[in-house]
């Protein structure tokens, strides 16, 4: 229950980078939301690989480099089912606010989420 906790808690922090991210962009340059999350959902990424990692999880004992790469994995194809029901969202009810669907689409991608990185990623090896 206490990584749970502190894996919601470095998701509200990735969240507020991804829409803070997405609302800059949206309010300072001629990118439209499809563009704008394509930029902040990177963004959000590594901001919760930091946090989950270090605050969350703690660190994996395989490498750095695998650690990423397996991060990264999980992390695009949540991201894409984030993508997607963002996308389906605001293409389906174009009067909706993209704050509103950016909402919607990260708490569908949680639950993957968590247990992508929990059973993936940061599972510790158990010694035999």
């Amino acid at each position: 229950m206490k990584k749970l906790l502190r894996f919601l808690i470095a998701g509200g922090v990735g969240f507020v980078v991804d829409a803070g991210v997405l609302h800059l962009l949206l309010w300072f340059t001629p990118f439209g939301p499809f563009v704008g999350r394509a930029v902040s959902i990177p963004s959000a990424l590594l901001a919760t690989w930091f946090l989950n990692r270090n605050f969350t999880f703690g660190r994996s004992d395989r490498s750095l480099a695998a650690e990423g790469f397996r991060y990264g994995s999980v992390g695009l194809t949540s991201a894409l089912l984030n993508y997607a029901l963002f996308s389906s969202l605001l293409m389906t009810e174009p009067s909706l606010r993209p704050i509103i669907a950016l909402t919607l689409a990260s708490a569908a991608a949680t639950a993957f989420s968590f247990f992508g990185y929990s059973r993936f990623v940061f599972r510790h090896r158990q010694n035999s």
